[in-house]
């Protein structure tokens, strides 16, 4: 009899969970670890910060969902990993023996790389806020509300360092939108700062028609925006950053006031996994094989945005590439595959297609993009927009929250559907 805990209870954690379940015989034991007892649909966060969801819509509570499962939870933080004596400390004092250990915790939000970046009530400075987390989009909407009483300018975008530029733009729209309805966008000028190269890059070297749909767009609604942006430092109601030419070279220098700003951080790996000796890299995120297993530790695996990935490409500011939720679906399923093969006597041979599909919605439209795979090259890589995204975006938030309450990982419509597209989440290797 084995036991497998999986760290984390996220996009990654849950699904994973699900699927070991489905596939291991019922003698194998699966408990999941997390900080906090709630899942959230982080997707849907931007939609929290205007007031436009409630908390409650988008949250829901892990112990019930798993324990129907036959899955243990334990809602405690981990403290410390021991990884040659397969055991973790957990923040409660519990310790927890493991025969296999799945890393799905997510990233540390590393405000502080910024001086006064952050939200002050999650570790960072204090001048600007985040949509990571339920709380953190909270946070925006009180700041929101009493901003719409004396609305002035507006700064979203994203730091040095970010991998995760698709919220950032859909949040811009997000809240263009809303004040279009409120009839005050007439009062808030609004600029979008990016470390991309160019707008639309997202990380990902671009995907189709992103940059020049993107500026269109920005152009259309009215938003500015600085590019290959060095943000270097925020005080209370002004940002500072350094916008680089292709070579590198200082360009310009802003100083930018803002009412407002939401700037996406730089993602480091968590303390307790980034201080397993050779298990990170410099950052702290797991390095992995192609099968989704620590190229240290044979009988650790890790899934989502705590994985090592390299850039797409140098840029000028640096930029990460940004794990997608179905990317992070293809390699749960990998995992899930792999550890019930070598229980069974198998080789590990199973490895995710780290395909891509992401939607973002625009208020009342919205842009999509499939890339096959999300790492270049790639056989499919298209961009498009279209009010059927923002409906798509909907329909998506309310599929993937039943999914989590009936535990299964891939139902079968989503299954064949897909697949008729050509996306799927394992290689035919």
């Amino acid at each position: 009899m084995a036991h497998i805990v999986i760290i984390g209870a996220g996009i990654g954690g849950m699904p994973c969970a699900y699927e070991l379940r489905e596939m291991l015989p019922k003698e194998h034991r699966i408990t999941v670890v997390s900080a906090v007892d709630y899942f959230q649909f982080v997707p849907s966060n931007p939609w929290i910060a205007v007031g436009w969801r409630q908390r409650e819509e988008i949250v829901l509570k892990i112990a019930p969902l798993l324990e129907k499962k036959g899955i243990a939870f334990i809602p405690s933080a981990v403290s410390a990993i021991d990884a040659p004596g397969n055991q973790l400390t957990l923040a409660n004092g519990q310790t927890l023996a493991y025969d296999y250990l799945v890393i799905t915790t997510g990233p540390k939000l590393s405000f502080d790389e910024v001086p006064g970046a952050g939200p002050a009530a999650h570790g960072g400075g204090g001048h600007t806020h985040s949509v990571c987390s339920v709380d953190h989009a909270e946070a925006f909407w009180r700041d929101y509300q009493e901003f719409l009483k004396n609305p002035g300018p507006i700064i979203v975008g994203a730091m040095p360092g970010a991998s995760c530029f698709g919220p950032a733009y859909e949040f811009a729209f997000i809240v263009d939108a809303d004040l279009r309805k409120r009839k005050l966008r007439h009062k808030v000028p609004m600029t979008y700062v990016t470390s991309e190269p160019y707008i639309g890059h997202l990380g990902l070297g671009g995907v189709g028609d992103s940059k020049s749909m993107l500026e269109s767009e920005l152009r259309n609604h009215d938003i500015k925006w600085i590019t290959s942006a060095k943000t270097t430092q925020v005080e209370a109601g002004k940002l500072f950053t350094t916008q680089l030419d292709d070579q590198g070279n200082v360009l310009k220098q802003h100083e930018l006031p803002f009412q407002l700003a939401m700037m996406l951080p730089a993602f480091k790996g968590v303390e307790p996994v980034a201080a397993v000796p050779n298990l990170c890299n410099p950052r702290g995120f797991v390095l992995i094989d192609e099968y989704q297993r620590s190229k240290a530790y044979k009988n650790i695996f890790s899934a989502g945005v705590c994985v090592a990935i390299p850039p797409v490409e140098v840029t000028p500011v640096p930029t990460g590439a940004p794990k997608t939720g179905y990317m992070i679906e293809t390699m749960t399923s990998a995992i899930a595959h792999n550890i019930a093969d070598e229980l069974a006597g198998r080789p590990a041979t199973a490895q995710g297609t780290w395909n891509a599909i992401c939607l973002a919605d625009m208020g009342d439209t919205g842009a999509a993009f499939v890339a096959l795979p999300q790492i270049p090259p790639r056989n499919v890589n298209w961009f498009k927009k279209g009010k059927w995204v923002h409906l798509a975006k909907v329909a998506f938030e309310k599929y993937f929250l039943s999914k989590m309450k009936s535990g299964n990982s891939e139902p079968i419509y989503e299954k064949y559907v897909l697949k008729a597209l050509g996306i799927v989440r394992l290689t035919d290797r």
